[in-house]
């Protein structure tokens, strides 16, 4: 797996939107937050252009983001929201280019299309905050971008209240969006999970949807060899009049129960204020101290 070096004081940085629209204001705080760092920030050319909810059309955000990669003088890649988008300008996007020259691209949601896509390359990627949530987000969530982005190692540590065993795995991480990942299932963006710890978060869902992207996970192996499970955030599920009559964590669990490997909840990523960052597709060590857990990447 190609890991891309540390940010260092004085690198340039590029924001592009592959997804929805945003506007200057939305992205001033971070782009405040970056400054401070150290960092000199590029905006793609057409990152403020609007078509329907889009940052402007498939061929303007698919320009942005295949600018970026090409640019050796940018050393990472900050996608400025999500929404929906990436996955209709993936198949436009050269990404030789980071092979050569590796770079971090960052975010999570639907970033996640480009997340499983370069872990297909071999190329590791972070799942973390992006500008349009800096103004919202927790400092220990900025904090934990800044120091993956400028240090070598990432720990989280947290306490899942249901879990209660003694268990220690080393395993490449992976994953992301449910929704995201469920959409690409077959294509030439989807995940080979064996031996892998898969990471799982989600949001404004209905519950069985949840349940039907489970299945699906399931019926396609994705489930049988994982190393373990960790569940992000569930946030803000949809019920139907008559009640599914379990939770997004409790769905997931029941196809998993199966397995012999552990499932972790209530891990700090996704779309909550405090997302903390993760490296995608970076060797990893979990463990697991009767309630406390830690991963160390």
């Amino acid at each position: 797996m190609i890991i891309p070096d540390n940010l260092k004081i004085g690198d340039l940085i590029g924001i592009v939107s592959t997804a929805r629209a945003i506007s200057l204001d939305e992205l001033q705080p971070s782009i405040n937050t970056l400054k401070n760092w150290g960092l000199k920030i590029r905006l793609g050319c057409n990152i403020f252009n609007s078509s329907n909810q889009f940052a402007g059309n498939d061929i303007e955000r698919a320009f942005d983001l295949q600018e970026m990669i090409d640019n050796n003088d940018i050393k990472a890649i900050l996608f400025a929201r999500g929404g929906y988008g990436s996955v209709r300008i993936v198949d436009r996007i050269n990404f030789s280019n980071l092979i050569y020259n590796p770079k971090w691209l960052i975010g999570y949601s639907d970033i996640t299309v480009f997340h499983s896509h370069l872990n297909t390359l071999g190329i590791a990627s972070i799942h973390g905050t992006m500008p349009v949530n800096f103004k919202n987000n927790t400092s220990k969530a900025i904090l934990s971008l800044h120091k993956r982005l400028f240090f070598s190692s990432n720990k989280i540590e947290f306490n899942d209240s249901n879990i209660d065993l003694n268990f220690s795995v080393t395993g490449e991480i992976i994953g992301g969006n449910l929704s995201i990942l469920y959409s690409l299932i077959g294509s030439s963006s989807d995940l080979n999970t064996d031996n892998k710890i898969l990471f799982l978060e989600d949001l404004d869902e209905y519950l069985y949807h949840i349940d039907r992207m489970m299945i699906s996970l399931k019926r396609s192996g994705k489930l049988s060899n994982l190393k373990a499970l960790i569940i992000g955030s569930m946030t803000k599920m949809n019920d139907n009049i008559i009640p599914f009559g379990k939770t997004a964590n409790e769905i997931i669990l029941e196809h998993t129960n199966s397995y012999n490997y552990p499932v972790i909840s209530n891990f700090p990523a996704g779309h909550i204020n405090n997302n903390l960052s993760i490296i995608l597709g970076k060797e990893s060590h979990l463990k697991i101290d009767n309630n406390n857990v830690t991963l160390l990447q």
